[in-house]
């Protein structure tokens, strides 16, 4: 959701996991439900966006670990080289530039590869930009949310996207009754919705150089992650 803190979230520790799909919910362990970081059978073409502290080392970090496994990454800049150490202050950067602004560079990054089946991702903010993406482009292989959703158009539609979300449990970001509001639109538009919940991490905890970086949880919502290209 394009809101002051674009719909953050957070993420958590430990390996077991709430998953929700199918309008059930069950619990997993992250590990049993991954497959190893092999490189992928069939590699995807992701397009990875930044959270609202800009393009970290993280974010180019996490790019790596997906060519490792044999996708092709594409990391956009949509703040040209401006970065942040706070959610804070990457707010005030992300509005100096305008929503429709870095709507626009979002487009404009992808559209190179649209036409070959993207996968978009992205972290928290990005993960707002990389759902709007998503959802309006009917060539999309899949959606990969890492802290992050937004709004839903009424009319927004999809075949059956196969659609996976990484976020702590609370968040006070993304509240529970906006992430059961999201899960069922998404579930209306033709989303093939999970959820990975977790407990007690901060809200970029994939990001080693923030305060709410969790190694353990990072690594079990890649471990997942990676399986679910692998699946596409």
């Amino acid at each position: 959701m394009w809101s002051a803190s674009c719909r953050y979230l957070l993420t958590v520790t430990g390996t077991m996991v709430e998953v929700r799909s199918n309008d059930r919910e069950v619990n997993s362990v992250a590990s049993s439900s991954a497959s190893p970081s092999a490189p992928s059978a069939k590699p995807s073409t992701v397009v990875l966006f930044h959270s609202v502290c800009g393009l970290r080392p993280a974010v180019h970090a996490a790019a790596d670990r997906l060519r490792a496994a044999g996708h092709e990454v594409v990391v956009p800049d949509l703040f040209d080289g401006r970065t942040a150490d706070t959610v804070e202050d990457g707010v005030v950067i992300k509005d100096e530039i305008g929503k429709d602004e870095l709507l626009v560079r979002a487009v404009t990054a992808a559209a190179p590869y649209s036409d070959r089946g993207v996968v978009y991702a992205g972290f928290s903010f990005g993960g707002a930009v990389a759902q709007n993406l998503a959802l309006g482009d009917e060539k999309a292989r899949g959606l990969l949310l890492m802290h992050g959703t937004s709004d839903i158009a009424d009319d927004a539609a999809v075949d059956e996207l196969p659609v996976q979300l990484h976020v702590a449990d609370p968040d006070p970001f993304e509240p529970h009754d906006w992430l059961n509001a999201w899960y069922l639109r998404m579930g209306r538009a033709g989303a093939d919705v999970e959820v990975y919940r977790y407990q007690g991490a901060g809200h970029l905890f994939t990001d080693p150089d923030l305060p709410d970086y969790d190694e353990e949880a990072a690594e079990s919502a890649w471990k997942v992650a990676l399986g679910f290209l692998d699946s596409l």
